[in-house]
């Protein structure tokens, strides 16, 4: 039985860029739904009263940061420096995940 751990594959490196990218903008949504449905949400949005101190640009630079880094990672030629691919794919779900966290946290 043969444990070894496999070496990393271009087509996994794809398909978790290609997955980062397809869950973007629902990502985005469904942390805007959920701020929104909480009671400082509302608020925010109907009165324009505790809003959230999180920046606009760090929101903007986390989501246009994940996009480029996911596309980079699509146009990477495919058989080359796949660990550095697979860094920039960190690098987009790393920005994702931020950016999933900086809109939750105005909730």
């Amino acid at each position: 039985m043969n444990t070894a751990p496999q070496p990393l594959t271009a087509r996994v490196v794809t398909r978790w860029s290609v997955a980062g990218l397809v869950l973007l903008v629902p990502t985005v949504v469904v942390a805007w739904i959920a701020v929104l449905s909480t009671g400082r949400g509302s608020r925010c949005l109907t009165y324009g009263d505790q809003c959230s101190t999180v920046p606009g640009e760090a929101l903007y630079g986390c989501f246009w940061g994940a996009l480029a880094a996911g596309v980079l990672a699509l146009v990477w030629p495919r058989a080359q420096w796949t660990r550095a691919r697979a860094g920039v794919v960190l690098l987009q779900w790393g920005a994702q995940i931020t950016l999933g966290a900086l809109i939750l946290s105005g909730a």
